[in-house]
């Protein structure tokens, strides 16, 4: 199974939609978020990768149910 892991800078640089703050924000808010639970989040020593294709994936889970 092949990941597509970016770091944090990569994933800033290539979805203009996030912002530095709230994307870090996120990372910090991990365990309450369920960014760590649903996978998103790769932790190698004090790297942090992020899963993008994991992280569409909550993305999307989170507007689930709302009207569009």
């Amino acid at each position: 199974m092949s990941k597509n892991l970016k770091t944090v800078n990569q994933m800033l640089d290539d979805n203009k939609f996030l912002t530095n703050g709230g994307f870090r924000a996120l990372i910090f808010n991990a365990n309450s978020n369920g960014l760590n639970q649903q996978g998103v989040i790769v932790r190698i020593g004090r790297k942090v990768l992020i899963d993008e294709d994991k992280f569409f994936n909550w993305l999307e889970s989170q507007n689930q149910g709302r009207a569009a």
